[in-house]
Order: C-alpha cells, then sequence, then structure tokens
C-alpha cells in the first residue's frame, strides 16, 4: 500500500471532553467578551458562557434528560448555541444539529432517526418545530427568549460543576446529518474524541491566536461552522461575532466594525467577495486571511479574494464524516487550486476506484483518509457505514483527487452522487423521492449543474405519469412543503425516459453530459 502521511506530523489528542477542552480556552479570562450577537452587539463573556453550560448541564440533569438524552438544536447562530451544544455534551447527552431552513417533514424525519427527546430552537422557528414534533419522541420544546412558554431560562438548574462521565471514543456527542457520498442524509456518529481529535489537528496548523476575531456567518449547525469557529476558534481564545445568516452587507460591516482579522467562508461567498462593489464601502484593511472550505475554490477566485483584501487566500477539505477537516493549507505554504496538506495524525490514500489500486503522486483516483477525526459510522445504517468505512479504518470519501509530490492535495471531480449548493449538500435520492411522491410524476433524476455563483445547481429530469401534464410552477409549489430552499431544483426538464443500467441505477454520468 502506498500512502501519504501528514507531513506535519502527528498531534497527542487529550483525554478529554469536547467541552473540557473549550473550557481550556474560556478559563482565565472569564472576565473577557468571547462571543458578540453581531446584529444586535449584545456580548457574552467566556465566564458566562461556562457557567451557562454548568447550569443548563444541571437542569437537564434534573429534568431527567440528561446523562444519555439526545437533544436537538435547530437555531440560527447567536451566543445561546454553543451555550445549548456544551450544555448536553457536558451532561452526557447527544446533541444532533438540524437546518433551520428545513420544512416540519425533514424536521421529523432527524428527530425520529436520532431519537431526541427535547428540541431546543427561537421564537422565528417555534410553529415549525412543533409541527415537526408530532409523531416523535419529543417531550419538551425549549424555546430560547420564550416569555410564555418554556424557556431556556426554564431548563436551567444548580450548576454541574464536572463532566459526566462519559466513553471518550465511544460516546456520540454530536449527531450532525450528512447524505455521504450518496443516499439521504444520515445520522453520522462523531465521538468526543474525534471532535478533541480535529480540534487539535486543526489548532495545530491554522495558527489562530487570542487577538484574532471572526465573523460566524457558516452555520453552527455544519460541521464546518461548528468545529472551525464554535469549537476551535473560542478553544483558542479568540472572539466570535454571530450573524443569524448571511447578509454581504452586514458580513462587511461587522468585519469593519470588529476589525475581523480572518474570514472563514465559502466559494460563493468568495466569488461576492472578489467581485461585489460593496466590498469598496469598507474598511476591510484587518483581514489577514481568508479561508475557503466546503466545497473546492478555483485558483483565480483565491488569488482575486486574497488580493481585493489584501491578505492570504486559503483552502481546506473536509466531510462531516471526518469531523470534518482533513486537509489546510498552512501560511507560507500556499498553491492556488489546492486545499493543501493533511493535517497531523492524518494519512491519505489515492487509490484507483476500478482496480483498488493505489496510484502515484500526480495521477488521479478517489481520496481515502484515515485518522482519529474519523466518525464512528452512520446511525442506524450499517450498510451505509460498511460501504464508506473499510475494515481498517479508512474512509473513502468519494471525492477524486491528485497529491502531488509534495503532498499537496487537489479536488478534480466526484464519484459520489453528492450536489454541492453553496457549500450545502443536496441528496439527489431525496429530491427525486420528493419529486416522485406527486401523482403527476412517473420517474425523476437529479444531477448539478455547474454554476459560476453556486458552484452546483440541481437540475431536474421528470417523467410525467400517463395522463399528467403536471409543469414546472406546479412542481416547484410540490416540494416547497417538503424541501429546504437550497435542495430546489433550479430548473426542470421533460423527458419521455430516465437512463439507468440494467441493475436499475440512475445513469447520472449520461444526464450530466446532455447540461
Amino acid at each position: 500500500m502506498t500512502g501519504y502521511p501528514s507531513r506535519h506530523g502527528t498531534v497527542d489528542v487529550a483525554a478529554v471532553s469536547i467541552t473540557e477542552m473549550l473550557f481550556e480556552g474560556l478559563a482565565g479570562r472569564e472576565a473577557e467578551v468571547a462571543i458578540i450577537d453581531g446584529p444586535t452587539g449584545r456580548a457574552v463573556t467566556a465566564g458566562e458562557i461556562m457557567d451557562r453550560v454548568k447550569r443548563l448541564a444541571g437542569g437537564l440533569t434534573e429534568r431527567g434528560v440528561l446523562p444519555g438524552g439526545t437533544v436537538a438544536i435547530l437555531a440560527p447562530n447567536m451566543p445561546e448555541y454553543p451555550v445549548v451544544f456544551h450544555g448536553v455534551a457536558w451532561g452526557g447527552g447527544t446533541v444532533t444539529t438540524i437546518n433551520p431552513t428545513y420544512t416540519a417533514p425533514e424536521i421529523r424525519h432527524q428527530l425520529v432517526d436520532s431519537g431526541a427527546v427535547m428540541l431546543v430552537t427561537v421564537p422565528a422557528f417555534a410553529e415549525v418545530a412543533r409541527a415537526a414534533c408530532d409523531g416523535t419522541g419529543v417531550r419538551d420544546v425549549v424555546i430560547i427568549g420564550a416569555e410564555t412558554c418554556l424557556s431556556l431560562e426554564d431548563v436551567m438548574g444548580q450548576p454541574l460543576e464536572r463532566q459526566a462521565p462519559v466513553e471518550l471514543a465511544e460516546h456520540v456527542v454530536v449527531l450532525p446529518y450528512s447524505s455521504g457520498t450518496t443516499g439521504r442524509p444520515k445520522g453520522v456518529m462523531l465521538t468526543h474524541r474525534n471532535l478533541v481529535a480535529n480540534v487539535t489537528q486543526s489548532g495545530a496548523v491554522a495558527g489562530i491566536t487570542p487577538a484574532d476575531t471572526a465573523v460566524a456567518f457558516l452555520p453552527f449547525f455544519h460541521i464546518y461552522g461548528m468545529t472551525v469557529l464554535m469549537n476551535l476558534f473560542l478553544q483558542q481564545r479568540a472572539k466570535l461575532v454571530t450573524m443569524p445568516r448571511f447578509d454581504l452587507e452586514l458580513f462587511l460591516r461587522l468585519i469593519e466594525e470588529h476589525r475581523a482579522t480572518r474570514l472563514y467562508i465559502v466559494p460563493p461567498v468568495a466569488l461576492a467577495l472578489a467581485k461585489h462593489p460593496l466590498v469598496d464601502q469598507f474598511d476591510v484593511s484587518s483581514v489577514e486571511e481568508v479561508f475557503s472550505g466546503a466545497a473546492p475554490l478555483g485558483p483565480e477566485t483565491e488569488v482575486a479574494v486574497g488580493a481585493r483584501f489584501g491578505a492570504r487566500a486559503v483552502q481546506g477539505y473536509g466531510m462531516t464524516e471526518m469531523s470534518p477537516i482533513s486537509h489546510m493549507t498552512v501560511a507560507g505554504h500556499v498553491r492556488h487550486g489546492s486545499s493543501g496538506q493533511a493535517v497531523p495524525s492524518t494519512e491519505c490514500r489515492i487509490v484507483d476506484p476500478a482496480t483498488l489500486a493505489d496510484m502515484p503522486p500526480g495521477e488521479e483516483g478517489e481520496l481515502w483518509v484515515r485518522g482519529p477525526q474519523v466518525m464512528k459510522g452512520y446511525l442506524n445504517n450499517p450498510e451505509a457505514t460498511a460501504e464508506t468505512l473499510t475494515p481498517e479504518g479508512w474512509l473513502r470519501t468519494g471525492d477524486l483527487a491528485v497529491i502531488d509530490a509534495d503532498g499537496f492535495m487537489f479536488i478534480r471531480d466526484r464519484l459520489k452522487e453528492l450536489i454541492k449548493y453553496k457549500g450545502f449538500q443536496v441528496a439527489p435520492a431525496e429530491v427525486e423521492a420528493a419529486l416522485c411522491a406527486h401523482a403527476g410524476v412517473a420517474d425523476a433524476a437529479v444531477v448539478g449543474r455547474a454554476d459560476e455563483a453556486a458552484g452546483e445547481v440541481p437540475v431536474a429530469f421528470v417523467v410525467r405519469a400517463p395522463g399528467s401534464e403536471v409543469a414546472e410552477a406546479e412542481l416547484q409549489a410540490h416540494v416547497e412543503g417538503c424541501l429546504a430552499h437550497y435542495k430546489h431544483p433550479g430548473e426542470y426538464r421533460f423527458v419521455e425516459s430516465v437512463p439507468k443500467s440494467a441493475s436499475g441505477k440512475i445513469l447520472r454520468r449520461e444526464l450530466r453530459a446532455g447540461l
């Protein structure tokens, strides 16, 4: 076997929980502001975060939710998010993080699959949250900031002073949902050790200091925002300014107002920052690094955004299944268009998808990764786990890549069916199932079409049922009620049939070739 070990050596993974690790970055600076709510300016100190985490863990223990229970969070980025996340983790529970743009059926699926017994949300999502809880095991809906129903303050209790005992390498602390290489979203089982390992690995490369500030619009429910911002940035004693959703003007204003030093973005935002005239209206001279992830960023855009901000522009690579980072670019070692080199304690292979033979430097194949950040498996899905993890612990990423002689990795394409729309995963199978649920549809296939602004846009090929005259507008209205907006097809094409193999597998490559 020919492998590519990390050129950054190894790191020791501390035998602590992810919350104990976070507290290492909060302790000793209790009076310092750690998080600021961007839209309102509300500031929360490091000491307040630790106190509220312990009080929430104590309250949920008193209510019988912890230890062992699963709590779902349906909320935008806000200072309370890490309090809820780490309150559950500190009390020995499991968190499942839900996309706030999900519809009630999508939320219900995750609540049922994860076994959630409590859902924490905000007033704006209360209606959809309660609708989603019907038929699930959720006993309580907690509303952050509520005055007339069960609020976060109501479930606070006496502080739990120590981490509830858990098996660090086995206890699943968080269940984010990912489509993996194919299929519908699945619960990714990440342990305390997984998260601690990836914070340690990333921290060894990133060079974050207490002088750094980042504006956090990357959602904390997504593993990128969860690990790099909510956990790594605070653990490194740096400051976060939260944004509930991305808005270019607000983002630029907060960069200027808080003198942000690091930007964590996705390719569509990189494109806007490189080209939009609004950027020139703000003082962004404080920015030292622009880091893009979640999808490959073209070298031209990477160079352009760096030049416009007078900052180093770099990339990284990861997957939810890897907590998420396996590759990062180190300052001073930049190859534009590359996702960087493997982080410490990480091994890589480039494998021929047909023969499973290892490929030499410079040759394209599927990227396989092994390291302490790799997931335990998919919840309730041993088949998908076996397809993704080898018995030797290698994670098959489903991405085609090249690693050069110096260990720099370049993503070229993907084997997997997944569509990446503005950094978010769109599982074709999920969209196809929603379309086929319409009485006027006999069959459907969904593929991604390259798009400069979004990365990829879902395109639906639809076969009408006999006698049906269903049109695009009707299908748009149909998916509105069952899929989050970013999963909606950007284009519909009505066809006589969907190309399939003898085994019934959709031939997506043929469909993409016609786009």
